[in-house]
């Protein structure tokens, strides 16, 4: 069974060594998430990129310490993700944060899992 409806994206762009209270930034920003009850967050590790400071950052055999870019993706109805944005503002992002709406099709398996 298929349904489908207007929602929202929220993307933020951060670095992977970005953290806050000893743990990863994008760890707490999904454990945010989850707790918000969205419907999902996915982090997805960039192999290059450069952000606001114009540092190419990528992954390089000889370097130890690589601060890759992250990416987390989170997609729910437009009211949960603007209700969820106030949770993000003590966090000290000095990422960039993108809302852009989207069109989601839900696909359910007959167990009522989506």
């Amino acid at each position: 069974m298929k349904s489908s409806g207007r929602a929202l994206r929220l993307s933020i762009f951060l670095g992977e060594s970005d953290g806050w209270h000893h743990r990863s930034l994008y760890g707490e920003i999904v454990h945010r998430a989850h707790k918000a009850g969205l419907a999902g967050a996915t982090v997805l590790r960039g192999v290059e990129g450069f952000g606001a400071g114009s540092r190419i950052h990528t992954a390089h055999v000889f370097r130890l310490s690589q601060d890759m870019p992250v990416l987390i993706v989170i997609a729910d109805d437009e009211d949960r993700i603007r209700a969820f944005l106030p949770q993000l503002d003590d966090l000290d992002l000095a990422g960039l944060v993108v809302l852009d709406e989207v069109e989601i099709v839900r696909h359910k398996t007959r167990g009522g899992r989506s």
